[in-house]
């Protein structure tokens, strides 16, 4: 007769919060004591899509999730490990009938770890209950049936945490069990100018948004600087789950009720229904991580050029507001949706590099890295999908039209700052005599150009549309659009 006693595991993930868990929740439905546990894995701390950044997110995440704890005596079990040998190693203390946790869109390695602790549950008679995250749906074929199962999600209230007196174990009980694990320290550098991770900040930013920041939403979106201000920025905490979409959803309809900009709060609606939309994407079909969603689209071939790809990755293109993007990137971790956009169809199209190249450091560099929706953007940017508009994105006429005064770029590009306007623009329409004048050199002080945008527009333009007429990229288009758009009939 087994004397252990019987505990439940949740095992976070991209869900580091409490309330709105539904993994804690059906958790704490049983009579048994309630273990949470968060692991740092080896297949994720040593994965090229992952930073140092995103960890000391997660980090700050933990402590916050313990500093709420507290009043339930409990905290979460930290630990270095896989997660079958943390299993394995529970299982010496305590019965564990169902392991709970959110069913998660990532990438590859983590797919894989997933089917071998499913074949691990199976052979110890585990249950491993996954719950839907976000309104993405596994198992789909197509989207017939999505919009109405993630519309059902949506509408349902968002959860309460509601434990039991003394249902989580307690602090002594979890500070016993860190013992048989290698524990990991969650000191983190605050001087960086990352926004810190945490529910308690993520509250922060979704009420300072609501409070006022929205007003402007829908006219500084596409904005490189005001933009930062002006959109919600709520992004990692989504990401990393200190927010679930539904409860920013939920948030959003009630403050629109007695809003004078209610454009702005269902324009912020609707991409957070985006979100789903692309994480889905990813969810039904995986393997755009590493190839094309449309396989047509992987006979193209690009010739890798790693000192273009240095120079965007450092900001040092000779384009003011690619470089500008890029450094502040790497330095802040955020860009918005039209500078994201822009850099990678530079990195693409004007530098005719493979999407894939530009992967990993843009996913190092985002803390807000999502893989379902990280994956799906690049193609759709590089123009590999053969269902979405081909867009070529201008950096100067971008420049031009969304930094006019070229505040971000001189902020950012602090070699231009002492330029008047057009030539922070454009530098390398200085002539010997005003270089002279601004004490300025090119070549020296801001590169030239790495490459003629006209020319390379032409030939990245003149190439994919001719890919889209070549008859696999054609019957593909209609297999991705058949399987990933609503409604979709086929014409004969």
């Amino acid at each position: 007769m087994n004397t252990k006693p019987q505990i439940q595991l949740v095992w976070l993930k991209r869900d580091l919060r409490l309330e709105d868990n539904e993994s804690i929740m059906n958790a704490l439905n049983s009579q048994n004591k309630v273990l949470l546990l968060y692991l740092f894995e080896d297949l994720l701390l040593n994965d090229p899509h992952y930073s140092q950044r995103h960890w000391d997110f997660v980090k700050q995440s933990l402590i916050d999730l313990n500093t709420q704890l507290e009043q339930y005596n409990s905290k979460v079990l930290i630990v270095k490990s896989d997660i079958i040998a943390v299993i394995n190693q529970l299982l010496t203390k305590f019965q564990i009938k169902d392991i709970f946790s959110h069913q998660e869109t990532g990438i590859l390695v983590t797919y894989n770890r997933d089917k071998s602790l499913k074949r691990f549950c199976k052979n110890n008679l585990i249950t491993w209950h996954e719950c839907i995250n976000n309104g993405v749906i596994r198992g789909l074929k197509d989207r017939d049936q999505w919009l109405e199962k993630s519309n059902e999600y949506f509408e349902n209230k968002p959860l309460s945490f509601l434990p039991k007196n003394n249902q989580l174990l307690n602090i002594s009980e979890i500070i016993k069990l860190e013992s048989l694990f290698s524990k990991v320290s969650l000191s983190t550098v605050t001087t960086a100018a990352f926004q810190k991770g945490g529910r308690s900040m993520a509250l922060k930013y979704l009420h300072s948004f609501f409070d006022k920041r929205y007003e402007n939403y829908v006219f500084h979106i596409s904005k490189p600087e005001l933009s930062r201000m002006s959109c919600s920025r709520l992004s990692p905490y989504i990401a990393w789950g200190n927010l679930s979409i539904r409860e920013v959803f939920h948030y959003a309809e009630e403050q629109k009720k007695n809003s004078k900009h209610k454009k702005s709060i269902e324009a912020f609606m609707s991409r957070l229904r985006w979100q789903s939309h692309f994480v889905q994407k990813f969810e039904m079909e995986h393997t755009m991580e590493k190839e094309s969603i449309n396989n047509g689209f992987q006979k193209l071939k690009k010739e890798v050029s790693l000192e273009f790809q240095k120079a965007w990755q450092q900001g040092n293109t000779g384009f003011p507001l690619i470089d500008a993007s890029m450094r502040c990137l790497n330095e802040t971790g955020y860009l918005n949706f039209r500078m994201r956009a822009l850099v990678v169809s530079f990195f693409t199209h004007n530098l005719w590099q493979p999407w894939q190249n530009a992967s990993r450091h843009l996913s190092q560099m985002f803390l807000d890295f999502e893989p379902g929706i990280h994956f799906p953007q690049l193609q759709m940017q590089a123009g590999e999908t053969g269902t979405n508009m081909l867009r070529i994105y201008n950096p100067i006429k971008n420049s031009i039209e969304h930094d006019p005064e070229a505040f971000f770029i001189k902020k950012w590009v602090p070699e231009l700052k002492n330029l008047d306007i057009p030539f922070a623009h454009e530098p390398y329409l200085m002539t010997e005599l005003d270089q002279v004048f601004n004490n300025f050199k090119l070549g020296e002080d801001y590169p030239y150009p790495i490459v003629n945008i006209k020319e390379t527009r032409k030939k990245a333009s003149d190439i994919l549309w001719h890919m889209r007429k070549n008859k696999q990229v054609k019957k593909e288009s209609k297999r991705i659009m058949k399987k990933h758009t609503t409604n979709f009939e086929t014409s004969n």
